[in-house]
Formats: structure tokens, C-alpha cells, sequence
């Protein structure tokens, strides 16, 4: 096998006998296929050598993501046989059976595979990622195959009681409906998707529907996967299932909804672990989309030196919480772990002598000792009123969940030079354009310069499966573009995501934060009130020793703690 497909890449001019020589050696030291150990040391990309496979051997290339395979198929091979070769059966007709492999050239695997179905094989080409993403959508986990029983249970079962309501417009029983979603099938169901993606550790469980099919996709480490497909008709049992859990009116489906629902799971050690989950409903062209955002509070890290931060960086982020008045904001995108620094920092506060008050929107998750308020605008309890509140309050510290308007900065503002720490947030895009973002907001530059003391930026990237990470060779020209200096690309050693059975096959386990910490000393106060713009103040910043987003993830990525991928998605080069 191996030498067939190093002498195709070889002829192809893909790559060089030294590379070759290379891959096969860490063929033979590591026990894995060839194809892999090539990726692996990034000689050629997997699409690369697809295509250049596909080019010598006349077989189509093709992208799985494009194509949907039907139970029966995926059925004719078992999953451990499947991973083991690299391969994804994709169609039958008759006594042919389509097979999506990395190595079509290996005879040996397309001869099992005969013997095993008794159809004959007719190979294409597929990268060793999108079949390793395919054989994780259609096998699954125990738990997708468990869901996929519950259906057949459902579609099979000749006395089963449950009533699939089909919806038509607005004519359908409401009475009817809830009697469906109250059958243990449905209830199997919905609860069985929920647990495994708690168990998964995901973030949001997203219930789609369209034209053809019922999607069900978990958010795993910040990404979308989609975990199955379920019949149509199960669309309206399955979400009135999810409304009524959270309280939500099941008759109404032109508007959008919010509803909450509280669960405990039985884990595999025995033990319980309790989540909130926040329901969201919005109507759209096929139907309801419900999401479900998953809050479980043991995924919530507290202690400041898990988090990511640098030595320097965490040193000045605590030297600046424990000063006794002063504004620290911290500023990132939606989902980049704002909410879970800042919990770790009034955490870290948090004691019988200290006052510390919230105003969050929504209140994700409650800290005993902190008295948290949820905002509600529709019954005029904003952030601006709250701020007023929390000043007759006698507190020590405020943590307010957004500025999103000159009111709020302006009392968070008095509340900072009056004797208050007070946290916020703040969208930009780094720490220096954060000063600009005030000034736009019509605040006066002397009111930031004598308030604002720190400024924190942050991103999160996924953390590389420890268990399954592998060598990345990129050349040294590549490392340098990135960031880091000749001498340092001369000397780091990269990684890469592989996929395994620990990580769902993704190459990725948990994520870690990269942070941009700027203390605002007298030198950046003075650039404040001249006005200057962010990039001069992030010039000066890193003069006096400011690790920049782009620096931290080259830092975790010489550690072996992430890719070049994650970190070159969500930084820029400085």
C-alpha cells in the first residue's frame, strides 16, 4: 500500500524521495497509514494529495459534506472496520457498492471490504478528514446511535401510541400535539439529544428544520457539528417536546420565544450534574429553529490561571483587580469568554468584607456571595437605572455586563473616580481601539484617562487533543509570515489536530483563551488626551511590554496547547 501511493505522489511531483523517505520512516516508527504521516509533517495538504490521487488513478474526487448516505449503506460496514482503513461506504447499487477511501490504491482493503458486503467496490477519493468527519456523523456516538433506535423503535412499532402530527399552516390540534410530545418515545428522544450533549460538553444544541430534512447540530469548542438528521415528521413533536419543557406556548409559532429549562444528568461515574439550559425559539420559512444554550456551571473556570493569560499578562490583569477604584474593561467579540474572565475576577475578590453587585443580561450563572442582577428592558430596569440603584447600595464592587450607551459609561465613569472598581465589557476589536471606542462614544478623553486603569482583549481558540496531536513541519518562511522572528522559527515545534475517539474526531479537546492585557500607565494617559489613535496607543503598549493577541497564540502554539489554524482564524499579525 505504502509504496504504491508514494510512488503516485512521486510521479505526481507532489513530493520529493527526501520526503518520501521521511513520511515512510514516520510510517513505520508510529505504526500509522502512509497518507497519514504525509499530512502529518505537512508535506502536502489532504486536498493536495486527493486531488493529485484523483489525477493519477482516474478515480472522481469527491466532498463528503456533499453527499447524504442512507442508514443501510452505512450498515453494510461496521464503524471499528471503517476507521481502521480510512474508508466510508456512500452508495449501493445492486451488487456495487460506492466506497470513499484515502488510498484506493491498497487492494487489500477494497478485497476485505468484498468479502465482508459480497459487492463489488468501486472506489473514489476522499480526504482522511472528511471521512473521518462522515464516519463521526453517520456512526456516531453511542448515544446518536441510541437516538436513531428510538426512530426505528417509532417508524417500526405497529401498536405504538404515538401520533405524529403532520403541520399544515396554521391548522393543526393543539390538544393534540401536546398528547404526541407526552409519549415516552418523544420524550426518549429529545431527552437523549440533550444528555448527550451534555455529555459531549457542548455550548448550544440547534434544532433546525428545512425544506427536507430536521437537522440537530451541537456546538462542541466554539464550532458547529452536525450530530444527525432526524425524519420530518418529527419536527413538530420534537419542538413542541422543547417548548413545553421550557414553559413556552406551543400554539404560538409566529413569533420568537425564550424559556429555561433546568435538568440533571445521571453521569457515567454515578454521579448527578445539574444545568440550566436557555431555550430560544424564532420562526422561520420550514418551521421553528430552537436552540438551546447549555450553562453548565462545573464548564466554568474561576481560577485566573486556567484561563490562558500569560505570567506577565495574569501579573498586571492582578495587580489591577485588587486596586480599590478604577474601570477594567475587557473586550472581545460574542462567545470569546469575556463573561467567564470577568466571573473569575470578582470571584477572586469575593469575600464577607467586599460589597460586589451585577448587572448582567442575561445572569448566565449565579455565584454564591455576589448579589447579581438580570436586567430587563421591557419593564425598564436597564443598565443605567440599575447603575443608579447600585450606587445606594453601599458597594465596593460593580461588575456591569455591557456599555453599550454614553449613560451607562458615564455613571460607570463617576462610580470609578468616586472610590468604585467597576468591570464591563466592551466590543472592539483589541485593546488599544477600546479608547477610541469611548471617544466615539462622545465620552471626554480626560474622564478616560483618569478612570480607565486596565484594558483587557481576549479571543478563544480550541486546545489540541493531547492524546491524538501530532508533529506539523511548516517551513520556516510560513513561521515567520505568522509572527514569529527567525530565530524563533528556526527553533519551534508545531502541532496539528489529528481526531480520535477522545476528541469526537476532531483534533480538538476544551478551548483556552488568548489575551492582550494594556494597563493604562502615564504614557498611554497622555496619548489618551492628545487624542491619538489606537494603532499609536498600540505601538507605545507594546514598546512598554504588551503581549499582543497574535504573540499569545504563538506562545500556545509553541507550547503544543494549539494550531496555527486557530490562532491565524482569530488573530492578526501585529
Amino acid at each position: 500500500m505504502g509504496s504504491n501511493l508514494g510512488e503516485l505522489l512521486l510521479r505526481e511531483k507532489v513530493l520529493t524521495p527526501e520526503q518520501l523517505k521521511s513520511a515512510l520512516d514516520m510510517q513505520r516508527d508510529k505504526s500509522i497509514p502512509l497518507q497519514t504521516a504525509i499530512v502529518s509533517l505537512g508535506l502536502v495538504s489532504e486536498e493536495d494529495m486527493a486531488q493529485a490521487l484523483s489525477r493519477q488513478l482516474g478515480y472522481p474526487y469527491i466532498d463528503l459534506d456533499q453527499f447524504e448516505v442512507y442508514p443501510d449503506v452505512v450498515n453494510l460496514i461496521p464503524v471499528d472496520i471503517a476507521k481502521k482503513y480510512l474508508i466510508m461506504p456512500i452508495h449501493r447499487i445492486r451488487s456495487f457498492l460506492t466506497l470513499a477511501m484515502v488510498d484506493p490504491t491498497d487492494l487489500e482493503v477494497i478485497e476485505d471490504i468484498r468479502f465482508r458486503t459480497g459487492l463489488s467496490i468501486q472506489p473514489v477519493i476522499a480526504s482522511e478528514s472528511g471521512i473521518m468527519n462522515a464516519i463521526n456523523k453517520y456512526y456516531g456516538s453511542s448515544s446518536a446511535l441510541k437516538v436513531k433506535k428510538i426512530i426505528e423503535d417509532i417508524e417500526l412499532a405497529e401498536d405504538t401510541r404515538v401520533n405524529i402530527i403532520e403541520e399544515e399552516k396554521e391548522d393543526y390540534d393543539v390538544e393534540e400535539l401536546v398528547h404526541s410530545t407526552e409519549e415516552a418515545p418523544v420524550i426518549t428522544l429529545v431527552n437523549t439529544i440533550f444528555v448527550d450533549a451534555i455529555k459531549k460538553g457542548a455550548s448550544d444544541v440547534h434544532f433546525e428544520p428545512y425544506e427536507q430534512t430536521f437537522r440537530v447540530r451541537f456546538r462542541m469548542d466554539g464550532i458547529l457539528h452536525e450530530m444527525m438528521s432526524l425524519p420530518m415528521k418529527f419536527k413538530s413533536p420534537v419542538t413542541s417536546r422543547v417548548k413545553i419543557l421550557a414553559n413556552m406556548d406551543i400554539a404560538e409559532k409566529r413569533l420568537p420565544q425564550d424559556g429555561r429549562i433546568k435538568m440533571k444528568v445521571k453521569l457515567e461515574n454515578g454521579g448527578r450534574k445539574e444545568v440550566d439550559m436557555r431555550i430560544s425559539a424564532l420562526p422561520t420559512i420550514f418551521g421553528e429553529k430552537v436552540v438551546a444554550r447549555i450553562l453548565d456551571r462545573q464548564m466554568l473556570k474561576l481560577d485566573l490561571t486556567e484561563l490562558g493569560f500569560e505570567e506577565e499578562s495574569l501579573e498586571k490583569f492582578t495587580e489591577a483587580i485588587h486596586r480599590p477604584w478604577g474601570i477594567i474593561l475587557v473586550t472581545g467579540p460574542t462567545g470569546s469568554g469575556k463573561t467567564n474572565t470577568l466571573y473569575s475576577a470578582v470571584s477572586t475578590l469575593n469575600s464577607l468584607e467586599k460589597n460586589i453587585l451585577t448587572a448582567e443580561d442575561p445572569v448566565e450563572f449565579n455565584i454564591g456571595g455576589i448579589n447579581q442582577v438580570h436586567i430587563k428592558e421591557e419593564i425598564g430596569l436597564d443598565f443605567p437605572r440599575t447603575l443608579r440603584s447600585f450606587l445606594r447600595q453601599d458597594p465596593d464592587i460593580m461588575l456591569v455586563g455591557e456599555m453599550r450607551d454614553f449613560e451607562t459609561v458615564d455613571i460607570a465613569i463617576k462610580a470609578a473616580l468616586t472610590g468604585h472598581l467597576v468591570f464591563s465589557t466592551v466590543h472592539t476589536n483589541d485593546a488599544a481601539s477600546t479608547i477610541i471606542r469611548l471617544v466615539n462614544m462622545n465620552v471626554e478623553p480626560f474622564l478616560i484617562a483618569d478612570s480607565v486603569i486596565l484594558v483587557v482583549a481576549q479571543r478563544l481558540v480550541r486546545r489540541l487533543c493531547q492524546k491524538c496531536k501530532v508533529p506539523h513541519k511548516l517551513p520556516t518562511k510560513a513561521l515567520i509570515d505568522i509572527g514569529y522572528t527567525a530565530e524563533e522559527a528556526e527553533k519551534v515545534d508545531v502541532w496539528k489536530a489529528q481526531g480520535c475517539d477522545a476528541c469526537s474526531n476532531t483534533g480538538y479537546k476544551g478551548r483556552i483563551a488568548l489575551y492582550e492585557v494594556m494597563p493604562v500607565d502615564d504614557d498611554i494617559r497622555e496619548l489618551i488626551l492628545t487624542r491619538a489613535q489606537s494603532r499609536e496607543i498600540k505601538k507605545k503598549a507594546m514598546e512598554k511590554g504588551m503581549i499582543t493577541l497574535r504573540r499569545s497564540g504563538l506562545i500556545k502554539i509553541k507550547n503544543g496547547i494549539t494550531s496555527v489554524e486557530e490562532v491565524l482564524r482569530e488573530s492578526v499579525k501585529d
